[in-house]
């Protein structure tokens, strides 16, 4: 009898949701192809681009395995709501801080895609091989690349530099391979291991090479992060300004001399502990030793972008994200 029942409400379900897609179907008629949203239910597969561009390279769809590498990862990020959800929220406040320093760096805008796939825009994020930060550096190339890596002071996890030093890894890359397709999986497989494999494998670009799964998928993910993030309602995303989470504003403290108590060195400045390590992940410890005289930049949140406040939307970094 139970059987029965639940059989009946599934079939219920199932009859109510068709005649509702019956329903506001008509709403599409009158839509051009590309303003109609390709997602009608759980159930639908996405279709597939026949090509784009990633930093200013082309790549097709048509041959087998990259067809169907970019239909695992743009099926996976559509489907996979509340992470892809949470990385427009977060991309409206970093974006704003790493765009410019990419195009200073000459490095091209879609290289922001490779953050967002290293640490869905965490900056604090660890992973468990201990690469840190925004764009995972391991200790190793941090180092190598300029970042400060100690008890007390972790560039890692400092936005602004670690931005700039991955730049200079890509740049580096990018003269190597002469493509940004092998620069970005060079970023997460390793130079070495790109470079040793195109020779192995006699081949001419890093998109043909037999790699572990996480390079392989590495660059169809940031692809496919970017044509959501480029047509977020042709996948099913629906997001309003004040779903997005607000760019933030700081008063910027340059010190060259040492900070003993960062608990008392906040409540100073009228913020809590936590908001000032929230800020400025890079402060490892309870203090800052500093007897080398650097100069370190603090960044203090003003109390207006400390809250949200009702009637007051957020700024919108890129308008294609939201629905007024």
């Amino acid at each position: 009898m139970k059987k029965s029942l639940l059989i009946f409400l599934s079939l219920s379900l199932t009859m109510l949701a068709a005649i509702f897609l019956l329903l506001t179907s008509g709403n599409d008629l009158n839509k051009t192809e590309s303003e109609k949203p390709l997602v009608l239910s759980m159930t639908a597969s996405v279709e597939i681009p026949e090509s784009m561009h990633f930093a200013g390279e082309k790549i097709t769809f048509d041959r087998y395995d990259k067809h169907e590498r970019m239909d695992r990862e743009l099926n996976s990020f559509t489907y996979f709501h509340s992470t892809t959800l949470l990385l427009f929220k977060r991309a409206n406040r970093i974006f704003p801080v790493i765009e410019p320093i990419l195009k200073q760096q000459g490095v091209p805008d879609d290289l922001k895609y490779l953050a967002v796939i290293e640490s869905s825009l965490d900056y604090r994020a660890v992973s468990g091989a201990q690469a840190a930060g925004l764009w995972q550096f391991l200790q190793s190339t941090a180092k190598q690349y300029g970042l400060e890596v100690g008890p007390e002071v972790d560039e890692r996890y400092h936005v602004e530099k670690s931005t700039e030093a991955a730049c200079k890894y890509l740049k580096d890359a990018y003269r190597k391979y002469d493509s940004w397709s092998g620069a970005a999986m060079s970023y997460n497989g390793g130079q070495a291991r790109i470079t040793n494999e195109l020779n192995n494998q006699g081949a001419n670009e890093a998109l043909d090479l037999w790699l572990a799964e996480e390079t392989t998928r590495y660059y169809y993910r940031m692809l496919a992060i970017k044509q959501i993030f480029e047509h977020p309602q042709q996948y099913g995303f629906i997001l309003k300004p004040t779903d997005l989470y607000k760019p933030m504003e700081f008063r910027k403290v340059n010190l060259t001399s040492s900070i003993p108590d960062l608990v008392a060195y906040a409540q100073q400045n009228q913020i809590t502990y936590a908001q000032l390590k929230d800020f400025n992940s890079w402060l490892r410890s309870n203090k800052l030793s500093n007897a080398s005289g650097k100069t370190y930049t603090i960044l203090i949140p003003t109390e207006e972008s400390l809250f949200y406040r009702k009637g007051k939307q957020p700024k919108v970094h890129n308008r294609a994200w939201v629905v007024q």
